[in-house]
């Protein structure tokens, strides 16, 4: 059984010989190939935050955040930037420095924006830890890389788009493929389904996503007619925060609810799982509290046997699956390859993590520039 780190494990987690010397926070507008186009809004472009934490030893370790709105873009990198008198002069320690962060803003609180920074600085840490000792972060994490089940992740799209995505995923060898539903109508999203299944054949994992997007009893009557699709899972139907909605429905239908991209914490996780609101879970590296966030899911996941998938970020996400017992889906969503020397790699539908040292990210420093704004 996998544990949830504490402080108590921070002789180990930590290297005295090194201290944080300065921070480094770059917003980014990067492009997609894509819009994103969900029932809830499209993403025209990705914003992105850069973080960079350099030690006193020249290793620097690296994260990155998605703010989805490019309002939020310039405030997440700002809070950020403005955590550097607290780090700098601190031992590399990501689980201390991750308690006093928390402490700092226990007034205020430790979602939101903050959530989203105390997360990028604690996976900045970990991966400088992991480079340190010059291993792969699962590694480090007492893990062994491997091949990780991924799987297609499509927008809302028509049945002749979503049959064109279908065949692109299956060329490519997936065997899991996600696509965002919640059409004006129930028939139309039924026609999407089918279309995808025709081509992906009644093997494939298919999943559904709304985005948040209907009322309870539109999702009670919606779902209830996915029931005869196969349908791996409905993700987030209703807003997330609607645990009892969630937990309602799930008594319902027959098809499995997902839930957890916007789990804020830990303590967001347990809440959803006590009231019996999913059947399956998927945490959001970011949203989750970075790595010493997602290792406490983890643990939580395998008390309750919740298979647990991922959310975006496949870079760590690919080395996090490594210790998480539950392990299940990884969402193929790289909005940072434009960016990176070392994009993550899809082979015969598995994602390969990356073999260097840390949590596999490199910054491409033209393309930086490029997409860097002010």
């Amino acid at each position: 059984m996998v544990k949830a780190v504490t402080l108590e494990d921070s002789d180990r987690w930590r290297d005295p010989a090194l201290t944080v010397r300065a921070l480094r926070v770059r917003a980014l507008m990067v492009p997609l190939d894509d819009p994103i186009v969900t029932a809830s809004g499209t993403i025209e472009a990705s914003p992105i935050v850069l973080t960079d934490i350099v030690t006193d030893g020249d290793i620097t370790g690296s994260s990155y955040i998605f703010t989805y709105s490019p309002a939020a873009l310039k405030p997440a990198a700002d809070l950020i930037a403005n955590l550097e008198p607290l780090i700098c002069g601190q031992p590399l320690a990501p689980l201390g420095m991750e308690k006093a962060l928390r402490d700092t803003f226990r007034l205020l609180g430790d979602t939101g924006l903050v959530g989203m920074g105390v997360a990028a600085i604690d996976m900045g840490l970990w991966d400088a830890l992991a480079k340190a000792r010059g291993v792969p972060l699962a590694v480090l994490l007492g893990g062994a890389l491997k091949p990780v089940p991924a799987y297609y992740s499509a927008s809302m799209v028509d049945e002749a788009t979503a049959a064109r995505h279908a065949e692109a995923a299956a060329s490519q060898g997936y065997r899991g493929f996600k696509v965002k539903a919640g059409h004006k109508t129930l028939e139309q999203d039924l026609s999407v389904i089918r279309a995808i299944r025709a081509v992906l054949g009644a093997d494939a994992a298919l999943m559904v996503d709304y985005n948040q997007s209907l009322s309870l009893s539109e999702a009670k009557s919606r779902i209830a007619a996915l029931d005869a699709e196969n349908i791996a899972w409905a993700e987030e139907p209703l807003r997330h925060h609607d645990t009892a909605g969630h937990a309602e429905l799930r008594a319902h239908v027959e098809t499995p609810v997902q839930m957890g991209e916007n789990w804020w914490g830990v303590d967001d996780m347990a809440r959803n799982i006590a009231a019996g609101a999913c059947d399956l879970c998927m945490p959001d590296a970011m949203r989750i509290g970075g790595v010493t966030g997602w290792l406490a899911a983890a643990a939580l996941a395998e008390t309750h046997k919740l298979p647990m998938s991922t959310h975006a970020f496949p870079e760590i996400s690919g080395q996090l699956m490594a210790v998480t017992p539950t392990a299940h889906w990884l969402e193929m969503l790289d909005k940072a390859r434009p960016i990176l020397q070392n994009p993550v790699e899809v082979v015969d539908g598995t994602l390969i993590p990356d073999a260097e040292p840390g949590a596999g990210l490199r910054w491409d420093e033209d393309a930086v520039k490029r997409y860097q704004v002010e």
